[in-house]
């Protein structure tokens, strides 16, 4: 019976470090800039993101940071986002979808400022360099669901592994 347990795990863990090389570890792989449009309040925002690997295949880590402005109103909005890629595959145009949480900061120009838990539900494709080189170009879009902008649509760049 030991035996049969033994070589049980030791077979868990060969096939477990077989599924980790299928996918990208998790760790800093990146970061870049993303820029769009927000509706709700009717801004341009500007911002950046990291990506932080695969938590599981196809589940990526994305957090990032978006300022907006416009409306007389200056949003920051800082997200932890978990996407889940539907093709394993970077050199092509591959889907995504996902969500994100964060806190949602605005300060209009008359001194008053409010923050709040803002949910998002996020859908985008993207599309990587081969392997040989670096890079990835992403569009996306988020809908708010609670506390947040109602939608954003952004185009942006990761530069890294």
């Amino acid at each position: 019976m030991k035996r049969i347990i033994i070589t049980s795990l030791i077979l868990a863990l060969v096939l477990s470090m077989t599924a980790f090389g299928l996918r990208r570890p998790v760790g800093f792989r990146g970061i870049g800039p993303r820029v769009g449009l927000t509706v709700n309040p009717d801004q341009f925002h500007v911002g950046f993101h990291m990506d932080l690997g695969d938590l599981s295949n196809n589940f990526m880590m994305q957090p990032n940071l978006e300022i907006g402005f416009g409306q007389n109103v200056t949003t920051i909005a800082p997200t932890f986002e978990l996407d889940y890629r539907f093709r394993n595959d970077w050199g092509v145009w591959t889907p995504y979808l996902g969500g994100g949480v964060g806190p949602v900061i605005y300060s209009s120009k008359h001194g008053h400022s409010n923050s709040e838990l803002g949910v998002y539900l996020q859908f985008g494709i993207g599309k990587g360099r081969s392997a040989s080189q670096s890079g990835r170009f992403f569009v996306e879009g988020k809908l708010g669901l609670a506390d947040a902008p109602d939608f954003k649509a952004t185009v942006g760049w990761t530069f890294g592994k």
